[in-house]
Order: C-alpha cells, then structure tokens, then sequence
C-alpha cells in the first residue's frame, strides 16, 4: 500500500474512533430530564464546540504519529510534493465530503422547518460533518487504489 492509502486508513479510523468515543462520553452525561430551550442550545452548542476542537487536535496528534510509525517502520519520508493525480484526488474528496454536509445541513434546515425539536436538527448537522469527514477519506482511499 502507498503512504496515501495508508493515511486514508487511519483517517477514517481516528474519525470514527474520535467520533465515537467522544459522543460516548457525552452521551453519558446527557441530561435525563427535559430541556429548556435555553439549555438547549447551550448543550448543543458545546458539544459541537468541544467536537470540533478535540477533532482537530486529535487528527494533528494522530497524523504525527502516523508519519512517525511510518518512517520509523519503511525508512521512508512522507511525499514532499503532490503531483497532479494527488491534487485531482483531494479535489474530488473535497467535493464528495462538502456534498454530504450540504445534503445534511438540507436535512437539518427541513427537520425545523417540519418543527421538529432542536435537537434534531443539532444531531443531524454532528452526524453530517462524521459522515462527511468519513466520506472524504473514503474517496480518497478508493481513488488511490482504483484510480480516478
């Protein structure tokens, strides 16, 4: 496997591994009773907060260890340029997972539209930037093996 395809990998692992543990944790701490609407938002609103930071810094820890297990176990460095196929890839991924966010942040605007609770939409919006964030990395990890 290429050091491409191998970066793909963990990426989507780390996202799913972040994502899940992180929304385990504040599953746990989830209010039994009702909100006010006020709470509300302010739950919502840190728990994308907090999502967003701990992603970033976890992807940052996680993509320097990836470079230092991978030079560590090949001998080899990270690519210092990308070619024309690599930048072609990016741009398609970047498509794919800017699609699937707009499609869920769609979805989010007509769950309150159909009044739905807030927390549908809050839901909604965290499960589109996951899944977006996994289908980036996804089409990545296809195109470098199948080509484009």
């Amino acid at each position: 496997m290429t050091y491409q395809e191998k970066k793909s990998i963990v990426s989507i692992i780390s996202a799913i591994l972040i994502f899940g543990v992180y929304c385990a944790y504040k599953a746990a701490r989830y209010p039994a009773e009702g909100f006010r609407p006020a709470e509300a938002y302010r739950y919502w609103g840190m728990f994308v907060l907090v999502l967003m930071v701990v992603s970033i810094v976890a992807h940052i820890v996680i993509g320097i260890a990836f470079n230092i297990v991978f030079r560590a176990t090949t001998g080899e460095k990270e690519p210092a340029f990308a070619d024309e196929l690599d930048k072609l890839i990016e741009l398609k991924a970047h498509r794919n997972g800017f699609v699937v966010f707009i499609l869920g942040f769609l979805l989010a605007m007509g769950s309150l539209a159909a009044e739905r609770p807030i927390q549908t939409m809050f839901v909604i919006l965290i499960a589109a930037g996951f899944v977006s964030d996994v289908t980036g990395s996804a089409t990545k990890l296809y195109h470098y093996r199948k080509g484009v």
